[in-house]
């Protein structure tokens, strides 16, 4: 969960669940008891909740996370839409909210201006005379966030020296992730094609006839299929190591001659030369530099030209959300287009999430919830220190830096300390149009980034998800773990439920973000977020054998007909999840010693337990989105985190009686016991 109310201490609560009037967190109605648990957990925690909750058009899945964004939308509009309803005070918070919803909204005049916003920069490409002229226009298009230069830079955290910022440059320009291009499946193959029409489409609706249009898609197409060939797969991507490659600037203008880094550096704003450099990907950066030295000029414009359509659809008129939408039906199957109010204030929050977010916790969130919270994650802490401790594959040395990083995480809870306040260096100006104010956005918004951070130690405490998201993530550079406010909500956290089923659910999660820090990736970075081997050979030859039981497991794991999980991909995850699930049970049980608990509408509090994660996982999911997951996302499909996470806990089978001739039932010595 990146990752994705209040929290109550286990101390909270002195008498017994019932006594205090608690409840057991289990609905009976959500369950299909004609199902087995042994044989589908799944559909045995919340069967009937799938068959009484089907898909709406709407989504491509529901369930808890998607009914806490809907939740979170109906509130943030009352708030967004009670300033765009009266004039504002201008250069206030308020107004900016305002003028940005109220642009967005204004359907009228985006469809009178078609595409007539970016016909300056369409045509400023398009009459460039050579090769020098239109490398120089990519670099000045790609600093104004078109994202015309197909490779990404920026500041970014040294991983080997997390307290400093370095400049970052990485592979991109791809409109896909490289498998769909190197060697796509069958959903693949059918996204490519709607891809390719799309943006067959964009080009069309810009001016050109149908066959210059379909002659530059092809030209821009063939640019991205010839990065994606030497790009890192999404396997390769996930190993630090693989992915940091370290120079001086001085090194990167000798390594690299082919992109002017000096020129880009200095458009981008940054005061001095880039000092050290990190390549995380060096075979597509010298792709990109024969691509700019050899590709026709004609199809260098396209790649632009593209880049910089696709980059505006979504603030140009109806036409081009409408054809977006087209191609997002195929890619994950949703079936009907989000009104324009829920489109307008995700647009709002992309660009003052901050702000909206302040407004939200002042409202949703108060004090007493983060500090409650805070409470419960130490008691994960406390209960996953005592499972190192416990475990019998590492050696003293290792447990003791593996207890000294768990340690030191540091908890953010709900909202940052301290605010950003990143809206205060823009203006929004009603009499231009949307492109041209969030074009303005994103050059204060960069060139703010630059001046707070650039030569300056990294600020640890700032948070990189608003407080709104419905998510939660750990950072191995900061070693934190991080829950904003809307997370902390039923079904992941109800204060009316006893702690059997909070912790089944929330602490879970949280045990997830902490396992986070001990994953294939995370455990590459010491307490302090550089990447360091704190290792000893053998205890890390031990722990990859281990978690390869779950690569080997999830592998297994068929969730549409001929599509097959990855079990290398989903590793960190599913690692997540494991060792989520056990810290969390572990502290349930810590807290049943001074707080036993009984058994509530027929289940034991361990039944209770793993009822509740079954019931967070809940969701109907369309096949195309299905394959979407499995294809582009490092999580596993929802339901393999209840049906092929579960086999591997102990204390799963303990609680539902699981044996052996069950379809789910797993050996012990061929689980996965690692946290």
């Amino acid at each position: 969960m990146k990752a994705k109310i209040l929290l109550f201490a286990a101390s909270f609560i002195a008498t017994s669940a019932m006594a205090q009037g608690l409840k057991s967190g289990v609905d009976r109605n959500n369950m299909d008891f004609n199902v087995k648990p042994g044989e589908n957990f799944y559909e045995y925690a919340a069967g009937n909740w799938l068959k009484s909750h089907p898909l709406d058009k709407e989504h491509p899945m529901n369930g808890a996370f998607v009914d806490l964004e809907e939740l979170n939308k109906k509130r943030i509009r009352e708030m967004v839409e009670d300033y765009a309803k009266k004039p504002q005070t201008k250069g206030t918070v308020a107004q900016k909210i305002a003028s940005i919803y109220n642009l967005y909204m204004d359907s009228v005049r985006r469809n009178r201006e078609g595409y007539a916003p970016i016909k300056p920069v369409l045509a400023k490409i398009r009459a460039a005379k050579n090769r020098k002229d239109l490398i120089k226009l990519m670099y000045d298009l790609d600093v104004k966030g078109y994202g015309t230069f197909p490779v990404g830079f920026g500041m970014t955290v040294d991983a080997m020296n997390s307290d400093r910022y370095i400049i970052g440059i990485s592979q991109g320009g791809i409109g896909l992730d490289p498998e769909y291009y190197t060697k796509p499946n069958d959903q693949q193959k059918a996204v490519i094609a709607a891809y390719k029409s799309l943006n067959n489409d964009l080009f069309k609706m810009t001016g050109n006839d149908a066959a210059t249009a379909k002659k530059k898609m092809e030209a821009a197409f063939s640019i991205e299929n010839q990065i994606a060939k030497v790009s890192y797969d999404q396997v390769k991507s996930r190993d630090p190591q693989a992915n940091y490659h370290p120079m001086t600037w001085e090194q990167l203008l000798k390594n690299y001659p082919g992109v002017d880094w000096n020129y880009l550096l200095k458009a981008s704003g940054y005061p001095n030369n880039g000092g050290k450099v990190d390549v995380g990907q060096p075979e597509p950066v010298h792709e990109v530099e024969k691509i700019l030295a050899t590709a026709p000029l004609d199809a260098l414009k396209a790649y632009m030209e593209l880049a910089v359509i696709s980059s505006s659809a979504g603030m140009l008129s109806d036409n081009f959300s409408d054809r977006n939408f087209e191609y997002t039906k195929v890619a994950y199957g949703v079936q009907q287009q989000q009104p324009r109010w829920k489109r307008a204030l995700s647009f709002v929050q992309g660009i003052m999430g901050e702000a909206v977010g302040k407004l939200y916790v002042q409202k949703y969130f108060p004090e007493s919830s983060k500090q409650r919270m805070i409470t419960l994650v130490k008691n994960l802490q406390d209960a996953f220190a005592q499972r190192i401790e416990e475990n019998t594959w590492m050696t003293d040395a290792t447990k003791k830096k593996a207890i000294e990083k768990l340690q030191a995480f540091d908890i953010k809870i709900g909202y940052p300390d301290k605010w950003q306040n990143m809206d205060s260096v823009f203006v929004i100006d009603d009499n231009k149009s949307l492109i041209e104010n969030v074009k303005a956005v994103q050059e204060a918004a960069m060139k703010y980034r630059i001046a707070k951070r650039w030569g300056k130690p990294v600020d640890k405490k700032e948070w990189h998800m608003t407080p709104q998201t419905v998510n939660a993530y750990y950072d191995p550079t900061t070693n934190s773990i991080n829950f904003p406010a809307a997370i902390l909500q039923p079904p992941f956290f109800d204060p009316t439920v006893d702690d059997a089923a909070n912790y089944g659910a929330i602490g879970a999660v949280i045990g997830h973000e902490m396992s986070h820090g001990f994953d294939d990736q995370g455990c590459q970075f010491d307490k302090d977020g550089n990447m360091k081997n704190w290792w000893t050979e053998e205890d890390k030859k031990n722990y990859d054998a281990r978690t390869k039981v779950l690569v080997d497991w999830f592998n297994k794991q068929e969730v549409i007909p001929g599509l097959y999980v990855n079990g290398e991909k989903t590793l960190g995850e599913n690692i997540g999840d494991n060792g989520g699930l056990n810290i969390a049970f572990r502290a349930l049980e810590n807290s049943m010693k001074a707080k036993p608990l009984g058994d509530m509408d027929g289940f034991t509090p361990a039944q209770r337990f793993f009822l509740a994660w079954g019931r967070v996982w809940a969701s109907n999911v369309a096949p195309q989105f299905v394959a979407y997951i499995v294809n582009s996302d490092v999580h596993s499909p929802s339901i393999s985190r209840v049906n092929a996470a579960l086999p591997m806990i102990d204390n799963w089978y303990k609680a539902f009686d699981i044996k052996e001739g069950d379809k789910l039932f797993v050996p012990q010595q061929s689980r996965a016991h690692i946290w």
